[in-house]
C-alpha cells in the first residue's frame, strides 16, 4: 500500500479521497458541496495547500521533501531553482485560495490550467535522470504526466462551470483603462504640435 501511493504520490490520494469525501457532505445536507465541480474544486485547493506548503517545510521535518531536494528537479535550463521552487509553492497556494472562493474560481481554475504544463518539465527531468525526491524514486513518467493531464483537464472543467462574471468585469475595465490612456485629447495633441514645430506659428 506504501509502495502504491508512493507511485501515485500523496497529493493525487488527496484529490480522489477528498472530493468524494467532500460529495458526501452535500448529500448530508452541507449545501456548499452539492455540486460535484465546487467539490472538485475545494479537492484540488486541499491538494495544492499540500504541495505549495511542502516547499517552506523546514528540513527537519524528515516526512516531506525539503524545498533544495525540489530545487534538484528543476531543469538546468530554468534559472534560479530554489527561488522558482519557492516562487511555485506561493502560485499553488495563492490558487488553493482562488478555487474556495466563488469569486475567483474560474480566474483561479484557468490559472492552475496554465501553471501545470509549466510545472511538467521538472517531473520529467526528475524522472530521466533518477532524482530521488525524500529518499524515493522519481514518479515514473507512465503515472506523472497522464495525471497532469487529468490535473488540467479537472482545472478547465472547474472553469468551465465556474462564474467568470467577476474576470470579464475586470478585463473589461482594464481593457476601457487602456483605451482612454492611448487617446489623447486635443490640448494634448496642440502641445505636442507645438513642441514639435508644426503647430500655428511655427
Amino acid at each position: 500500500m506504501e509502495n502504491f501511493i508512493e507511485t501515485l504520490g500523496a497529493e493525487f490520494v488527496v484529490l480522489v479521497v477528498a472530493a468524494p469525501a467532500l460529495r458526501l457532505l452535500g448529500v448530508l445536507g452541507v449545501r456548499r458541496f452539492t455540486d460535484w465541480t465546487v467539490c472538485a474544486a475545494h479537492a484540488m485547493a486541499v491538494m495544492l495547500v499540500l504541495t505549495g506548503i511542502v516547499r517552506f517545510v523546514p528540513d527537519s521535518v524528515a516526512a516531506m521533501p525539503s524545498a533544495e531536494e525540489l530545487a534538484r528537479m528543476v531543469p538546468p535550463f530554468v534559472p534560479f531553482p530554489l527561488a522558482m521552487v519557492y516562487l511555485t509553492g506561493v502560485l499553488e497556494l495563492l490558487v488553493a485560495v482562488g478555487l474556495v472562493l466563488a469569486r475567483t474560481r474560474w480566474s483561479a481554475a484557468v490559472g492552475l490550467a496554465v501553471l501545470l504544463p509549466l510545472l511538467l518539465p521538472a517531473n520529467i527531468y526528475a524522472a530521466l535522470n533518477d532524482i530521488p525526491l525524500n529518499g524515493a524514486e522519481a514518479t515514473p513518467l507512465w503515472v506523472r504526466v497522464p495525471q497532469q493531464a487529468a490535473y488540467i483537464a479537472i482545472a478547465l472543467w472547474i472553469a468551465k462551470s465556474a462564474d467568470s462574471t467577476g474576470a470579464r468585469r475586470l478585463l473589461k475595465l482594464a481593457r476601457a483603462a487602456m483605451t482612454s490612456r492611448m487617446r489623447i485629447s486635443p490640448r494634448t495633441w496642440r502641445a505636442i504640435r507645438r513642441t514639435s514645430g508644426t503647430g500655428p506659428g511655427s
